[in-house]
Formats: C-alpha cells, sequence, structure tokens
C-alpha cells in the first residue's frame, strides 16, 4: 500500500474504549508496512501535558468556558507544530486520541459555546489541517460513565453530570452527519471482538481507497 502519511484521530465520551482503539489502528497500520507515532490530546509535548493537568484538575473556583477553550487550541497548536506536522513529513502516520471534534463536541456542545465558535477559533489556530480519517467511539453515555468509573479517580471533565455526555455525544452525532466522508461511526456499545473488526473493516475501507 503506497499511501501518504495522514492523521487519523480517535473521538468519544469517556469510557467509549479510545486507548484500546488506537492501539488497534496503530496495530493495523504497521502491519501495512507503516510508521506510526500516537499521540494525545490534551497533551503529546511537554507544554501540551501541563495544560492537560490544568485542564483536567478540580478547581475549587471553577473554569470558564471560553477560557477551558482557549487552554484547548493552545495544547493543539504546540502539538500539531511540533509532533504532528513533524512527523507526517518525515513519512510517519499518526493516530490520535482525541482533535478539534472533541473541541467542538465538548466545548461547543458540552459547555454551550456552539459549534460555530470553536469552529472559527481551529480556523484561526490551524487553518485547514484537519483528520484525513476520524473514528468515533459511539457509546451510550449511561455505559461509557459505568466504565469509566472503575478506572480511576474522576477528573474534571469525568465529573460531569450526564446531560452535559448527552449533550457532548449529541454534537459528535451532528459531526458525523455533517462530515460523513471524514468521520466513521464506530458502534462501541458491542463486544470488544465487535468494535475491533469495525475499526479493522472502517480502516481497510477508507485508508486502501484513497
Amino acid at each position: 500500500m503506497n499511501t501518504a502519511p495522514q492523521l487519523i484521530t480517535v473521538e468519544g465520551i469517556e469510557g467509549a474504549g479510545k486507548s484500546t482503539a488506537i492501539d488497534t489502528i496503530a496495530g493495523w497500520l504497521i502491519r501495512q508496512g507503516h510508521r506510526v507515532v500516537t499521540t494525545r490530546e490534551p497533551g503529546g509535548t511537554a507544554l501540551g501535558e501541563e495544560l492537560r493537568s490544568m485542564l483536567l484538575t478540580h478547581r475549587a473556583e471553577g473554569m470558564a468556558p471560553d477560557t477551558e477553550v482557549l487552554l484547548m487550541f493552545a495544547a493543539r497548536a504546540e502539538h500539531v507544530a511540533r509532533v504532528i506536522q513533524p512527523a507526517l513529513a518525515a513519512g510517519q502516520w499518526v493516530v490520535c486520541d482525541r482533535f478539534v471534534d472533541a473541541s467542538i463536541a465538548y466545548q461547543g456542545g458540552g459547555r454551550g459555546l456552539g459549534a460555530d465558535r470553536v469552529e472559527a477559533l481551529a480556523q484561526w489556530a490551524l487553518a485547514d489541517f484537519m483528520p484525513t480519517l476520524t473514528l468515533w467511539l459511539d457509546v451510550p453515555v449511561e455505559e461509557g460513565l459505568r466504565r469509566a468509573a472503575g478506572r480511576s479517580t474522576p477528573d474534571r471533565f469525568e465529573s460531569e453530570k450526564t446531560r452535559f455526555f448527552e449533550a457532548v455525544r449529541s454534537s459528535y452525532a451532528q459531526l458525523a452527519k455533517e462530515q460523513g466522508d471524514r468521520i466513521a461511526r464506530i458502534d462501541a456499545g458491542v463486544p470488544l471482538e465487535e468494535v475491533t473488526q469495525a475499526i479493522t473493516t472502517t480502516l481497510e475501507a477508507r485508508i486502501a481507497r484513497r
């Protein structure tokens, strides 16, 4: 397969299984003969990880939604400039846990800022740089939160109410409807073997045809 390096992102609410999906995607790409970099947002760089800590840590005074989205894009701009674009330029594929769609869903939908504002910020910060393929792991909110609750002490986002995650999930659904050429919905509420098979099938169809 002689395909130019691409950015593939994985999206979904807490408990959707993104880490396992990223391992599946990376393994598939490696078997095709590609070099692969896996990374995450917010994070991926030293500065990004500092900002991640700020964003995920509980704060007595809270955090304004505008502050939250600006910090997200500060980490993202650094990530793209220092990790993602250099990796692509070096011939490496990049698989990233969350990207712009997460901000549209979490800050645009969950925080109520609106998709248009977040998309305008993305255009300003990243121009037209977007993933080639995004896998949205769709899981019912109650199931996702049940899974996440068994992992560790909930962070600032994981502690949000069900209605917040319902708004996030609805935003992802709207994005998938509008951008089906880029975003593939994966039913993440089924057994793991079925999720893995769906991811592999999607990769075979979406990557091989480009």
